[in-house]
């Protein structure tokens, strides 16, 4: 296994289009089967969309990331990690300072690697396996340690668990234009009869619509975009009741249940874990 390695970079005070793109550069002509890096970038930091022929697990450390596609936008929240197969057309953007972890594949490195992009959970033991191999030395023939900790790091991802953190965006410009302006301002109480109505369609036939656009429902879907406006709120210490009743839930515990039922866990402890 072939093995390369990013040097760790620092995006604050530089050109960051210059950098990413001479990155990006080096990244397609190498000829490694994994690359790793560290990079950190200051908060409010975008970068623009761009591709590789690599897919990436993309592991913030601290911050929280938002990436966008054509299909939708996903959040990775600290001790989550998003998989990105190669080939899709991404931009980055960062919510507080961001250490970020990225493991570059090439799409045949291993069997069982998915096809479609999500976040998922890290374990302790993958958490562990990706700041190791991150910190190994830069060599293209990697050590037999580190081609052990990066065979155990591939045939691990596979078994990683999804997180609804993604929200999936409609192909149709009406039914688009209503999540987008659900993100401006979310609310738990928007309902079926409401957004059939604006576009003309019974009940059921816009509950076929929606799932056949997005893939859900238009309760999961509320959900996970109550989760996309939430969590960066979260993580950066704003109180729970304030970002309950700001995004329309009428009690702190409604707000605590959804949470629960989505992420596995209660507000403060899934924030105290993930810290």
């Amino acid at each position: 296994m072939l093995y390369l390695k990013f040097p760790e970079m620092s995006f604050h005070g530089t050109d960051l289009g210059r950098v990413h793109l001479q990155r990006l550069e080096w990244l397609e002509q190498s000829k490694g089967d994994v690359v790793a890096g560290l990079a950190h970038y200051p908060t409010g930091c975008h970068v623009p969309e761009h591709r590789h022929s690599l897919s990436q697990l993309l592991h913030a450390m601290t911050g929280v990331v938002m990436v966008t596609t054509k299909f939708g936008r996903w959040m990775v929240p600290p001790h989550h990690a998003l998989w990105l197969p190669a080939g899709i057309g991404h931009a980055v953007d960062m919510l507080g300072d961001v250490a970020m972890h990225s493991i570059y594949v090439r799409p045949a490195a291993v069997a069982g690697l998915k096809s479609h992009l999500h976040v998922v959970a890290l374990t302790p033991l993958m958490d562990t396996l990706i700041r190791e191999v991150v910190a190994s030395p830069a060599a293209e023939q990697a050590s037999p340690r580190t081609t052990f900790m990066m065979g155990l790091l591939l045939h691990e991802i596979p078994n990683l668990e999804e997180r609804p953190l993604g929200l999936p965006f409609p192909d149709d410009t009406r039914l688009a234009t209503l999540c987008r302006g659900f993100l401006k301002d979310p609310s738990p109480r928007t309902n079926i009869d409401n957004w059939a109505d604006r576009l003309g369609m019974s009940r059921r036939t816009f509950t076929r619509f929606f799932r056949r656009e997005t893939g859900l429902s238009l309760s999961t879907w509320r959900q996970q975009a109550c989760l996309l406006s939430a969590l960066p709120r979260l993580t950066e210490g704003e109180a729970v009741t304030s970002v309950a009743l700001d995004l329309g839930y009428n009690s702190v515990p409604a707000f605590t249940t959804m949470f629960k039922r989505m992420l596995g866990a209660p507000p403060r402890n899934y924030l105290h874990s993930a810290a």
